[in-house]
């Protein structure tokens, strides 16, 4: 079956689909992992994205339940070179082709996808439209400009719909729940804390933030980018802000930095893969960290607001860290992954052991 990928300044890719059929809008973005595509495609960050794979052969190691971040697949749509005939993994439970189809996902294969990264590299990340029916190029493009304005509203069919416990015991922590993971929940459980998700909407007036029981910190997770949604997660960070300690993570970084008083601006090239270096003030010892974040701090908005950074992208210097010490509010826009092995992320330690130093005090 035929599929076409159309950007919108009218670069046509046709390929074939081994997806499910359907037609999909969405911003087009390439991912730099060799691998981690299950991840990409059940991650609620990526929600509205159509991902581009750079590495060229995808689903050699077939599919697992443990590998993925949530419980279905996210993403518009998913573009790659070739797919594995073979599924070569101990501990594959599925094949990837199934897997596409069993969650419902469009993907095609037999792009040139080193043509089409570095056109969005050389370009820009750009709209698209990905379709398995409609191939007329003025069709797809009209439908493109119909849809290249309007505003995410993913967050809500994302975020849980009630207050959720997840564990009974250790350090309360409460996480605002915006497009949360499975593997920053099992690093959490693994530090002994007791996890509480709550929906994107709740109130600042609602007991669970406000009585001798609370969380001991805040904890507002990635999720998708420049939603409807994020003015009200916003409004409700501003009113606890200097009440309890705060952690953003990705997007929860973004809304953080807004809460404060900054703006957020999209980014020419956004940053999504495992392989992105960063640097720490008065530091001569990088980091590689995952990142996937098409949108970026305005770092002159955070003038006279006390916030500091605390962390910056070696390639092209963009805010990866913040902190404002008065407010007890610490950002993060590259993700804290395992480091694997069961392992916990250096970032969500410091975090931990800050909350339980200050609680003990």
């Amino acid at each position: 079956m035929r599929a076409i990928l159309a950007l919108e300044n009218g670069s046509l890719y046709e390929a074939s689909s081994i997806g499910v059929e359907g037609e999909r809008t969405g911003w087009v973005t390439f991912y730099t992992g060799v691998v981690g595509y299950q991840e990409v495609m059940t991650n609620p960050a990526n929600a509205g994205k159509i991902i581009v794979m750079t590495y060229p052969l995808i689903g050699n190691y077939g599919v697992a339940k443990k590998f993925s971040e949530s419980k279905k697949c996210w993403i518009e749509g998913m573009v790659i070179k070739e797919k594995s005939r073979i599924t070569s993994n101990w501990q594959a439970e599925g094949d990837f082709g199934d897997f596409l189809k069993r969650k419902k996902v469009l993907a095609m294969e037999g792009v040139d996808t080193r043509t089409l990264i570095v056109e969005i590299r050389n370009k820009g990340e750009q709209f698209g439209i990905f379709s398995t029916g409609d191939f007329n190029p003025e069709s797809l493009k009209r439908k493109i400009e119909k849809t290249k304005d309007e505003e995410l509203d993913l967050i809500k069919k994302i975020s849980v719909k009630e207050i959720t416990d997840l564990t009974s015991k250790g350090l309360r922590i409460a996480i605002l729940d915006i497009g949360v993971t499975n593997g920053l929940i099992v690093q959490l459980k693994s530090l002994g804390c007791q996890v509480k998700l709550l929906p994107y909407n709740i109130k600042y007036s609602n007991p669970v933030l406000n009585t001798r029981l609370s969380p001991k910190c805040l904890i507002i997770s990635d999720g998708p980018e420049k939603d409807k949604t994020l003015s009200i997660i916003v409004n409700t960070v501003k009113q606890l802000l200097g009440k309890i300690p705060i952690f953003g993570l990705g997007t929860g970084c973004q809304v953080l930095a807004i809460a404060m008083g900054a703006r957020i601006e999209r980014m020419y090239l956004g940053h999504h893969g495992l392989n992105y270096p960063v640097l720490r003030p008065n530091s001569l010892k990088g980091e590689i960290t995952v990142q996937n974040h098409s949108y970026k701090i305005d770092e002159s908005s955070l003038k006279g607001k006390n916030v500091e950074i605390t962390c910056r992208n070696i390639n092209d210097k963009s805010i990866e860290g913040i902190q404002n010490r008065k407010l007890k509010a610490f950002g993060c826009q590259f993700y804290p992954v395992s480091p694997g092995l069961g392992e916990v992320n250096p970032v969500l330690e410091e975090f931990i052991d800050l909350i339980k130093r200050t609680h003990n005090a």
